[in-house]
């Protein structure tokens, strides 16, 4: 079992490159098995959750070759309309888009619900309301849903909820059904406009992306394409974080500066110099922050994703700070491992009221989700002392190298196998 050790206290100063986007390319993977070619997609992130996603698409006949360690060439010649892997799915919530992409390509699918961070009941009914809307029936059946049709028929789909999962699901079986589709109170994230940037490149006709009514009008056939895809904002968020936590100098490079609005806003109310440039952006911390107040919101408001990070750092703000999580259950599971590093957080409900603690002290912690463990590194960089956080799976499910990219900009930070870590502490 791989940990991390950190040695806190250090003012990271340089730079740090942005890799692809996680939920982009969860989403435009499964959407490249819907052409009728071969599809390379750059600017991949080298991250577990994507060796999940191609191990999945292999498993139904996909050719999946790693033509780098960001770029993947996409051939679904061979895909078969079969039940992918249980021990996979289970371990990864974007399996679920497999749902969307095999019933637009054979107008059938059958998926086991899928896995990935538990914080929270994560229902696929707005999923289920888009196929019913296509034409499509559904069956769920001791873990497996089953969905088929005879022919995938464009409606209006009204999300009763904003939810990224479904607007993109609706999205991957509505590009080759007959007639129009239109996806109101759909999801606005980058992402989203990726996916439907990626589908149109093939030959799709969307248009609405980022905005809260989505048009597909069907096409009979998706070529293969080229596609870059865009960086990842929570990633650079969670550095732009790490840079306040440390009071140092960092400059986040190959970013989309506009999809950290809401993150960067929240910055500078907590005292955070912000230098924002065509593809960069430079965080300066201080010693000193500031408490404040934050609502998570779908786009384009502060990213539910990026709540560990903020509340990881106002713990150490003077004063009190209340972070309200509006849109998942059961995301504060972490609030005990900082705890355990003295911050002064007490929760109720979707609420979580951090008084600030001078200094937090370095602890052994175990990550508990990806973006969890995002606040536990920002922590560790923050205390005093050694933190050693446990079971790093989930942060590798998201962020790429790093651990080398923090060592690149003066962390004392380490991944280490368990009896190393026994040797160290013993």
């Amino acid at each position: 079992m791989d940990k991390i050790i950190i040695s806190g206290r250090k003012k990271l100063h340089g730079k740090v490159s942005i890799s692809g986007a996680k939920n982009a390319a969860l989403a435009i993977l499964p959407a490249a098995a819907l052409s009728d070619g071969v599809c390379r997609i750059e600017n991949v992130p080298n991250i577990s959750d994507i060796t999940l996603m191609c191990k999945l698409l292999e498993n139904i006949g996909v050719n999946v070759k790693m033509l780098n360690k960001s770029t993947i060439e996409i051939d679904p010649g061979n895909m078969r309309c079969e039940v992918a892997s249980y021990e996979i799915m289970r371990n990864i919530r974007a399996s679920c888009y497999l749902l969307g992409a095999l019933l637009g390509k054979f107008n059938e699918s059958k998926v086991y619900l899928p896995g990935g961070c538990d914080f929270g009941i994560r229902p696929i009914d707005q999923h289920l309301k888009g196929f019913k809307a296509l034409g499509a029936d559904y069956s769920l059946d001791a873990g497996m849903v089953q969905v088929r049709c005879d022919k995938l028929t464009g409606s209006n789909v009204y999300l009763d909820v904003v939810s990224v999962g479904a607007t993109v699901n609706i999205l991957l079986a509505a590009v080759k059904a007959e007639g129009l589709t239109v996806i109101e109170n759909a999801a606005r994230e980058p992402h989203i406009v990726d996916l439907a940037n990626f589908l149109n490149c093939m030959g799709a006709d969307i248009v609405g992306a980022g905005t809260d009514i989505i048009k597909i009008r069907g096409v009979k056939t998706l070529s293969g394409t080229n596609y870059s895809i865009i960086p990842d904002q929570i990633e650079a968020g969670t550095y732009l974080t790490i840079a306040a936590a440390t009071a140092g100098d960092i400059t986040i490079e190959n970013i989309t500066p506009k999809h950290l609005e809401s993150i960067t806003a929240k910055l500078k109310e907590i005292g955070v110099e912000i230098y924002e440039y065509g593809d960069s952006i430079r965080a300066k911390g201080n010693e000193d922050l500031k408490k404040c107040n934050v609502k998570t919101m779908p786009h384009p408001g502060f990213p539910t994703d990026m709540q560990p990070q903020i509340t990881s750092l106002l713990s150490r703000a003077v004063g009190t700070s209340i972070v309200n999580e509006a849109v998942w259950d059961n995301r504060f599971r972490y609030i005990e491992e900082l705890r355990r590093m003295g911050a002064n957080i007490s929760v109720d409900g979707r609420l979580a009221v951090i008084e600030g603690v001078k200094d937090l002290i370095g602890a052994p912690v175990k990550a508990t989700d990806l973006r969890a463990g995002a606040a536990l590194v920002i922590a560790g960089l923050s205390a005093k002392g050694k933190t050693i956080i446990e079971d790093i799976k989930h942060i590798e499910r998201g962020y790429e190298n790093m651990v080398e990219k923090l060592q690149s900009i003066g962390a004392e930070i380490s991944k280490i196998r368990e009896t190393d870590t026994q040797e160290e502490v013993g």
